[in-house]
């Protein structure tokens, strides 16, 4: 076979996020594929929208391979860009916009971002970013959910657009990357997954199977886009499919409720925390939500109780709890409606695409209901750390990906996860690394010792607590605490309790013993039947 013909027929393999939309497009050109506030693009529309704003990014230099992080609430323009760099082959780098400066700035710096995209109140939080040592060019503005007007010295949405709709010519094959998304671990600074085009679609075929999407379904998108939850496991499958998806950047219980009821959704997708806010708003039982059929929950434990709420004031919704993590993409395993109560906490069985083992330090399987590690194989899963060789070789140790969360399986085949091993807390449906904390609270003088850990909160479902050791002769109270730590990192970091001891309880080696700290806190019951009684009280 010649050079030629080997060319040609790669060129005709070719396969990418963006060609999911020019696919879609084809199949259903006048159908809604997307709305967010008064904007209303049919799949048509949508494709050539993208194109044009490849284009534009085209004119202000950026090729294949660069990389454009993006700053924003969702908006139907944050959708248009993460599907026009997809089509130009450049490379997505969606960042928190509840971070701070400073962590902004790290991320932009780490990734060598040309771009940065910017929604309409986030202008400053993007100048202040780029501000120094980052590569960021210039700013382009997005327009968001609500009509504002842009500054007038930044590249706008609608200029891009001007660019013109001829046809974009780009060669993107699957196995180049697609995003980089920055992801916290036991360590202070986080961690940026290279994930290519490929992984991203192979998990979205698992959670398109496994999650029970169809075309025909209309899904709200309310949780923000910079996570590869609602990125990638909701909007991505939406698209690919030829569903229609609403877009809010404004995730309150109540304006969630009237979307639900506006647009006839009937697929949508929250943390327990969220669910546990429209439940309890008295919008709840005056709002029409006939409609909704597929109720989707992931990033923390939902509560026994609250499962039970749920299932006896929205008799007709299924609900299925996805696990996993951003370097798989980020689906790992799924807890379908049938096992919802009988297998109540648990993270399920491994998506289609997903081999899950738990394992021991010698890497065998353990036997059902002890403790191990969670380790994956599958397509979904990252190449490797931006930049990091030596975390990305410990991370594949033995051939397997290996997640860092510690779990229990049953005789099924469910997995249960019991403790994380990088001491991560997900608070809120975001992840915060407990040992960031610690170091900004051993930055105050009276500090003798502290260890973070995620307990149980009606709210937040883990509160990020510190638990503190005064020096000797020294004193500090909670407030101070707080402030100190508010003033310096992103809120959702903030501990939302302090508490005082005497002593930190440790092995003979010295190491801290954060499980017994729980158990000491928790009154030596269990996670689930705590968060019971914190909501039943």
């Amino acid at each position: 076979m010649t050079a030629d013909i080997t060319t040609t027929i790669q060129k005709a393999r070719e396969q990418s996020i963006g060609d999911l939309l020019r696919r879609s497009a084809r199949r259903y050109p006048d159908k809604t594929a997307l709305i967010c506030g008064d904007v209303r693009w049919t799949y048509a529309e949508m494709d050539a929208i993208c194109n044009r704003l490849g284009r534009g990014l085209g004119g202000l230099g950026v090729t294949k391979g660069d990389r454009v992080a993006v700053l924003s609430r969702n908006s139907h323009a944050f959708a248009a860009l993460r599907f026009a760099l997809a089509k130009i082959g450049a490379i997505l780098v969606p960042i928190n916009f509840m971070l701070n400066p400073d962590e902004i700035n790290f991320i932009l710096a780490n990734s060598g971002a040309r771009l940065l995209a910017v929604g309409p109140d986030l202008v400053e939080a993007g100048r202040a970013a780029t501000s120094k040592g980052t590569k960021i060019e210039q700013l382009i503005w997005l327009p968001g959910e609500d009509a504002t007007e842009p500054p007038k010295d930044v590249t706008t949405f609608a200029d891009l657009l001007a660019a013109g709709a001829s046809p974009l010519e780009a060669s993107v094959d699957s196995r180049d990357i697609a995003q980089i998304i920055y992801t916290s671990g036991t360590e202070s600074l986080p961690k940026g997954a290279v994930l290519t085009h490929e992984a991203v679609m192979w998990q979205y075929v698992s959670c398109i199977i496994d999650g029970g999407m169809a075309a025909e379904d209309t899904i709200l998108h309310a949780l923000p886009l910079y996570h590869c939850a609602q990125l990638d496991v909701f909007l991505g499958p939406g698209i690919y499919l030829g569903a229609t998806n609403v877009i809010t950047g404004k995730p309150v219980p109540d304006h969630i409720l009237s979307l639900i009821a506006a647009h006839r959704i009937n697929a949508f997708f929250a943390p327990p925390t969220i669910w546990i806010a429209m439940l309890r708003s008295p919008a709840f039982d005056k709002t029409d939500l006939s409609s909704l059929q597929k109720g989707y929950y992931g990033a923390s434990i939902m509560p026994v109780e609250v499962l039970l709420e749920l299932q006896r004031r929205l008799p007709g919704v299924k609900f299925w709890n996805f696990y996993g993590q951003t370097e798989i993409a980020p689906l790992a395993t799924v807890l379908k409606p049938e096992a919802q109560l009988p297998k109540a906490g648990s993270a399920g069985k491994p998506a289609l695409n997903v081999e899950t083992r738990v394992v021991n330090a010698e890497m065998r399987d353990v036997k059902v209901g002890e403790v191990g590690e969670i380790v994956h194989r599958s397509p979904h899963l990252l190449s490797g750390y931006y930049n990091d060789p030596a975390k990305t070789e410990a991370a594949f140790a033995g051939g397997w990906f290996h997640s860092g969360d510690l779990a229990t399986v049953d005789a099924e085949g469910h997995v249960t996860v019991v403790d994380r091993v990088k001491d991560m807390i997900k608070t809120g449906g975001e992840n915060v690394a407990s040992r960031e904390v610690e170091e900004m609270v051993y930055r105050l003088p009276a500090v003798s010792e502290v260890a973070v850990v995620g307990l149980p909160d009606p709210r937040w479902i883990e509160a990020v607590t510190a638990i503190v050791v005064v020096k000797s002769g020294d004193t500090l109270d909670e407030e101070t605490v707080i402030r100190h730590c508010a003033s310096q990192m992103a809120h959702f970091k903030v501990p939302k309790r302090v508490i005082f001891v005497d002593s930190l309880p440790k092995n003979p080696s010295g190491k801290l013993l954060k499980r017994e700290l729980r158990k000491r806190f928790l009154r030596n019951e269990t996670l689930d039947r705590a968060i019971q009684k914190n909501f039943a009280g």
